[in-house]
C-alpha cells in the first residue's frame, strides 16, 4: 500500500519470471477472459460457423491466456487452432515446456513480436491482456493495431474496448514520496505516473471522468493519439496532489474486467491505480472547478503523456515531449 512503482513497459523490456509468476495467481483476470473466449465460441457456433476456429494469443507469456482459451474451447466442445505468440524468449521456453508437459496439441508456439509477426492464416480471435492501470499505458493499442492485419474481416479482438478514467486525488505522502526521488531526482520526480495501491489517499470529487477510448479492432486506422478536457468540480476543501488513474474494460460481450472504482472487478489485484502528480499541490475550496487538460502522443520511438491544469490557475504542461517519462515502443 502507497508504495510507488515505476509502471511496466513490456515492449522495451522482458519481464521477469517474478512477474508473470505474480499475475497468473489472479483469481478473476483469467476466470473472465476464459468467460469471455466462451461467449465468443458459443456465439460463432450460434452463427452456423464451422470449427476448428483460429485463436490467436498475443503476449501469451507463460500461458495463462492460453490456457483460459484451451478450457473456454472445452466447455463449448468445439476445436481450436491456437497459435501462442511471444517475444520474450524465455517466457517461449516456458510455453514449449507447457505444451510438452500438459498435452496441448492444438498449440504452436510463435516466438516473436506480434507487430512483425507473418501470421499463417486468418484469425477468427486475437486475444491479449496487454492492458496497463491507465488502460493504454503498455501500448495495447500500438500492439493490436500492428496484429490486427492477421485477423480475419469479421474477427474479433479481446478486449474489443477500454477506457482510462481520472480523478482528482489528495495524497501528501505520496506526493512527498513522488518529490523525494521516486523517478530517480530531478524533474522526473513529479513527470512519471506511478502505478500503486492507493491506501492514504481521498477524493475530493466523486465523479470519475473517462479520459481516453480505444475500440478494436481499429480498421479506420485511427491514430492512438488523444487530448481531452476534464473539469471536476470540488465537493470538500482540500489539497489536491494529482489524479488518480484507473481503467474499465470491455473484453467481449457482457464480459468485462476493471479497476474502475464504480464497476471494479472484486478480488481482481493484476492492476493498481496510477498516481499523476502535479509539480505543486493546488489548494482548492468546496465548489470550485479544477479544469485538466490530457494529452497522449508519440514518435517513431515512443509514447507518452502530457498534463496540466487551466483552472483555477494555470500550471505548466508536465512531462512535456516526454522528456521525464517516455515509454518505448522498440
Amino acid at each position: 500500500m502507497d508504495t510507488l512503482q515505476a509502471p511496466l513497459q513490456p515492449l522495451a523490456d522482458n519481464l521477469e519470471s517474478e512477474t508473470y509468476e505474480l499475475f497468473e495467481t489472479d483469481p478473476v483476470k483469467y476466470a473472465r477472459y476464459q468467460d469471455a473466449i466462451l461467449l465468443f465460441l458459443k456465439d460463432r457456433l450460434a452463427q452456423g460457423r464451422a470449427a476448428p476456429f483460429v485463436v490467436m494469443v498475443l503476449g501469451a507469456g507463460r500461458g495463462p491466456l492460453v490456457e483460459a482459451a484451451l478450457k473456454a474451447a472445452q466447455r463449448a466442445e468445439v476445436e481450436v487452432q491456437l497459435y501462442a505468440v511471444e517475444k520474450n524468449p524465455n517466457a517461449v521456453h516456458a510455453l514449449r515446456h507447457r505444451k510438452r508437459r500438459d498435452g496441448w496439441d492444438c498449440v504452436e508456439v510463435m516466438p516473436g513480436d506480434m507487430r512483425t509477426w507473418t501470421a499463417p492464416k486468418k484469425a477468427d480471435v486475437i486475444v491479449s491482456e496487454l492492458l496497463g492501470s491507465f488502460g493504454d499505458n503498455e501500448l495495447s493499442p500500438e500492439c493490436l493495431d500492428g496484429a490486427q492485419r492477421f485477423l480475419a474481416a469479421d474477427g474479433v479482438c479481446i478486449p474489443t474496448s477500454y477506457t482510462a478514467v481520472l480523478t482528482p486525488v489528495s495524497a501528501p505522502g505520496l506526493w512527498a514520496d513522488a518529490r523525494q526521488g521516486a523517478a530517480g531526482g530531478g524533474l522526473a520526480d513529479l513527470e512519471t505516473a506511478y502505478v500503486v495501491y492507493l491506501h492514504h489517499a481521498f477524493f475530493p470529487c466523486s465523479a470519475f471522468k473517462d479520459c481516453f477510448h480505444y475500440q478494436h479492432p481499429n480498421w479506420e486506422g485511427k491514430s492512438n493519439d488523444r487530448c481531452a478536457n476534464l473539469d471536476f468540480e470540488i465537493e470538500v476543501d482540500s489539497l489536491v496532489h494529482g489524479f488518480a488513474g484507473f481503467f474499465d474494460c470491455v473484453l467481449y460481450g457482457t464480459e468485462r474486467i476493471s479497476i474502475h472504482p464504480e464497476t471494479f472487478s472484486v478480488g481482481m489485484f493484476s492492476w493498481f491505480p496510477m498516481f499523476f502528480p502535479l509539480h505543486h499541490p493546488q489548494y482548492l475550496t468546496k465548489g470550485s472547478v479544477v479544469r485538466s487538460h490530457w494529452w497522449r502522443r508519440h514518435d517513431a520511438h515512443k509514447v507518452w503523456y502530457e498534463w496540466a491544469i487551466s483552472e483555477p490557475a494555470p500550471t505548466k504542461v508536465q512531462n512535456l515531449g516526454g522528456r521525464s517519462w517516455p515509454i518505448g515502443l522498440l
